[in-house]
């Protein structure tokens, strides 16, 4: 009843606010409206695939749908090659489905690359593909979990790093005695926990990159850097944000069993300190509650959106927003702030594929999988974009023996200077699930000097290495009476300058 429900709400039409027109659209019959990848097509069709199996593709002028290919495996991402070939990341592989005459549906599906392990664990999700500007496909494998066993027969080497040999992983009626030998998270199997870069004919397939849990959301930004994120868990304190480059290591210890040359026994076993060492830090974090608990995939926003163009936006899970994504290069190393965007609108949670259609609508597939989340296909159109009064710059710079925050605008401030507050905290990295907020402080800041065109402002502090900066600029006006859409900063003070 709930579902029917909701499928008639989708029919009732559009919600504008905040500058964006939101249009809900009709869910395929038939079909469980979970979505696990969306791409939009030269033509401005949608292609979409779903939890259960089905890559169908989307009409927006007729509002119809048309089913292209059935009978996938848990597809978590897609490509279009073109309006009649798509790459679909599923559970088990990567697949490239084609519709060679032309008649609207699938007739080939290839294995372009099926190079890594599979315990049958519920966890084991994979994520993907994104395509670089090398060309090369990139994608995130999930590690396994404790709360659930393996199966007997399993694809790929089994590593015995650790106090659980195959036979007594998969012992009858003895899981719940010895799960926790194989830890929270676990790699027994290549690449658990790895990002992969394979290329378009699947030729070759090799490890990127180390050190994920759930890695959910991986693309590229303008300058083609390779951002992830990953979800709050054991060694994540809260959601992060990683650049990923060749051979890095990201923190979670369970995946390093898988590289090249790893003589140091169970990874999981080795000192925090000696972890905390070898990893490379955050570019970003999301705040668990604060601004994002499940972040997914980013994408980048078109010239067509004004001020918004060349940022990256995040899918969001179990919050009604996105997340902008505003770098900072300091000392070498690329940092960020991420700022809440959509707050005020009626986009809901569930956000989790995203495209950007030639028209430069964004396109919004929701899923839940049984926990937050919603369903269903949204098409989010901007409106007056060229008035939007928002951030576009957050640097972090030297100002005598202290720092300041270098904050850009969109459009001319008019008032509130004098409200604006900021905090700090930070996340333990550790092996346990989460963690608290510490070293919570309030931060003092100077008077905000404004530069001429006041399109620009100058705020004086004493930042902290490593800790989350929030900035608080709910009391800005512009010149024209508005307030920031976004107006709330977290600022990732990885390196100082």
């Amino acid at each position: 009843m709930i579902r029917h429900l909701s499928y008639f709400i989708a029919l009732l039409g559009t919600v504008s606010a905040a500058g964006f027109k939101i249009e809900r659209m009709p869910n395929p019959p038939g079909v469980d409206p979970q979505i696990g990848g969306v791409a939009a097509l030269p033509d401005g069709k949608i292609a979409t695939v779903f939890h259960r199996g089905e890559l169908m593709i989307f009409d927006p002028v007729a509002k119809s749908w048309k089913k292209f290919a059935e009978g996938l495996q848990e597809p978590l991402g897609i490509v279009a090659e073109s309006p009649s070939t798509f790459v679909v990341m599923q559970r088990a592989e990567l697949t490239r489905i084609k519709d060679s005459d032309g008649d609207g549906k699938a007739d080939e599906y290839e294995t372009v690359w099926d190079g890594f392990g599979m315990t049958g664990n519920y966890h084991e999700f994979a994520f993907g593909p994104a395509q670089g500007p090398d060309g090369n496909y990139y994608v995130a494998l999930n590690l396994g979990s404790n709360g659930a066993g393996i199966r007997k027969e399993i694809r790929g080497k089994w590593s015995e790093l650790g106090d659980l040999n195959f036979e007594q992983m998969i012992h009858d009626g003895e899981w719940g005695k010895r799960n926790k030998a194989a830890g929270r998270m676990y790699s027994r199997v290549p690449y658990r926990g790895w990002i992969m870069k394979i290329s378009p004919d699947g030729k070759t397939g090799e490890p990127f990159g180390s050190g994920f849990r759930s890695p959910e959301g991986i693309g590229f930004d303008a300058q083609g850097n390779l951002l992830v994120t990953d979800n709050e868990g054991d060694w994540r304190g809260t959601s992060p944000l990683h650049i990923v480059k060749k051979d890095g290591f990201y923190g979670h210890p369970a995946s390093l069993v898988w590289r090249d040359g790893w003589n140091k026994g169970n990874p999981i076993k080795l000192p925090v300190a000696e972890l905390d060492a070898l990893r490379t830090k955050e570019a970003g974090r999301f705040p668990q509650g604060d601004l994002a608990n499940s972040p997914t995939q980013p994408v980048i926003i078109p010239a067509s959106w004004g001020p918004y163009a060349g940022q990256v936006v995040f899918g969001e899970m179990n919050q009604n927003r996105m997340v902008r994504y505003l770098p900072d290069d300091v000392q070498g190393f690329r940092q960020c702030a991420l700022i809440p965007m959509f707050d005020d609108t009626n986009l809901g949670n569930g956000n989790h594929r995203l495209s950007f259609d030639k028209d430069g609508a964004l396109w919004v597939g929701k899923t839940h999988l049984s926990w937050a989340g919603a369903e269903g296909l949204v098409k989010i159109i901007p409106q007056d974009i060229a008035s939007a009064f928002i951030v576009t710059g957050v640097h972090l710079e030297k100002s005598g023996d202290r720092q300041s925050l270098r904050i850009t605008f969109s459009q001319p401030l008019a008032s509130g200077l004098e409200g604006i507050t900021a905090n700090r905290f930070n996340y333990l990295y550790r092996e346990e699930y989460g963690s608290p907020k510490i070293d919570e402080a309030s931060i003092a800041l100077d008077t905000p000097v404004v530069d001429e065109a006041k399109r620009e402002i100058r705020l004086g502090l004493d930042a902290k290495q490593g800790a989350i900066h929030r900035i608080d600029l709910s009391s800005l006006k512009s010149a024209t009476g508005n307030s920031l859409e976004g107006k709330l900063i977290f600022y990732q003070a990885t390196m100082l300058p």
